[in-house]
């Protein structure tokens, strides 16, 4: 980690960055945390994480503390995006060989899960159960001010348990002793987009009337948390948080159901489950951080308080980490969230073809699930940076408890 003094940028604040030297940073990544210093309301210093990268206003893997506000293009547009991890008692040893009607039992297994959760901008035919959405109805007056975001409760009836696209995917994992695994990336589908940009403009709006210190063109205009848009962000927030959460477990318990069901038709096992880790890398907390509370926004960082355990993935095909955190205050008890990019999608595209990543993943013996493969590459692991230099970058900030590889993968 190293530290950009106040004096080098004129800022307010000092920034902290998981990183061996400021070379490792984009300069536009760098713009973006020097803004975020000179804010009035940033308590301590900025937090920049070892899979920074330039983001929508905030740096992705960027962490602040911000006293009395909240700023929504620091929490991120997919509220809620996260991780879900289960382990199994089954050895990936014990699978591999077995061939089926549809190829390798992998290969089933891959092929299933694509065909019953759906993926990209797909979305369920019916309704499927949420009790997140069904608390909402019931409690409707306390969305009612925001009326053209209600229509996203009863669109989320659809979405619930679908996976969306860009870098989100479904993964079947072996561990460093040959254990399966199923590993889930996902967020709150569309929900989050639309609160983000609905408050994000709004807060614009408040700033102007205030005559903000805080340019628009940082995009990060806020609102205090006492106000009456600050309550009801708030509440939307913690919405698309809790939709994200039950949308996580209702994907993992349909993958869960899959490879119940074929690894004891085909296999002749009965899987067994450990315990399931459920956790956010996009969205803000009241916390308390050197005796005082303040609104902890983590966008693309993961909570990593003493004990906790989280997950960080790496990229398709390549390794993900279970980690337990070591609650190191100066990351206000945060970890990177993954590997980070190190391509924009267009620049991966135009880097890497579509057919050196296929042949890539046959290599590294992944099974690859996705409809249509001509965009790949914007998700190959080349397009990432290396999630075990990330990981030695943060020793101070997590210890890593499994290393994972990719063995299957949907994709939208």
């Amino acid at each position: 980690m190293f530290v950009i003094d106040n004096e080098r940028f004129d800022t307010r604040v000092p920034m902290k960055i998981w990183l061996e030297n400021a070379q490792m940073l984009e300069e536009s990544c760098l713009e973006q945390a020097v803004h975020l210093a000179k804010l009035p309301f940033v308590y301590r210093w900025v937090s920049l994480m070892p899979d920074t990268h330039t983001g929508k206003g905030m740096p992705i893997g960027g962490v602040i503390a911000a006293k009395d506000v909240i700023i929504p293009n620091a929490v991120g547009s997919d509220i809620g995006c996260g991780m879900i991890f289960v382990p199994t008692n089954v050895r990936l040893a014990q699978i591999q060989e077995i061939m089926t009607g549809n190829g390798s039992l992998i290969q089933l297994l891959v092929g299933d899960i694509l065909r019953n959760i759906p993926v990209g901008v797909n979305r369920y035919k019916t309704p499927q159960e949420s009790g997140v959405l069904d608390r909402a109805r019931e409690q409707m007056e306390l969305y009612a001010q925001n009326p053209e975001l209600l229509p996203l409760i009863e669109s989320g009836y659809y979405q619930t348990g679908t996976l969306g696209g860009g870098n989100h995917f479904i993964e079947l994992q072996a561990d460093e002793d040959g254990y399966l695994g199923i590993m889930i990336h996902s967020g709150s589908r569309h929900m989050g987009k639309e609160i983000c940009d609905v408050f994000h403009n709004k807060a614009r709006e408040l700033n102007a009337r205030w005559y903000s210190q805080v340019p628009d063109e940082y995009r990060l205009a806020f609102l205090p948390v006492d106000t009456e848009e600050g309550g009801q962000y708030i509440r939307w927030m913690n919405l698309a948080l809790d939709y994200a959460y039950e949308n996580r477990e209702r994907m993992l318990g349909q993958v869960m159901e899959l490879v119940t069901k074929h690894l004891k038709k085909h296999a002749g096992i009965e899987v067994e489950y450990g315990t399931v880790i459920n956790c956010h890398h996009n969205y803000a907390a009241l916390e308390n951080h050197y005796g005082e509370n303040v609104w902890v926004h983590r966008k693309g960082a993961t909570r990593a308080g003493a004990g906790e355990v989280a997950v960080i993935p790496g990229a398709m095909g390549s390794f993900s980490y279970i980690v337990e955190g070591l609650g190191h205050p100066e990351s206000f008890c945060s970890s990177s969230h993954g590997a980070g990019r190190a391509y924009s999608r267009k620049g991966a595209m135009d880097a890497f073809t579509t057919e050196r990543v296929i042949l890539d993943l046959k290599e590294r013996q992944v099974v690859l699930g996705k409809h249509k493969k001509n965009d790949v590459a914007e998700e190959c692991r080349f397009a990432y940076k290396d999630i075990d230099m990330v990981m030695e970058q943060q020793k101070d900030l997590v210890k890593p408890l499994k290393k994972l590889r990719t063995v299957g993968v949907v994709k939208g």
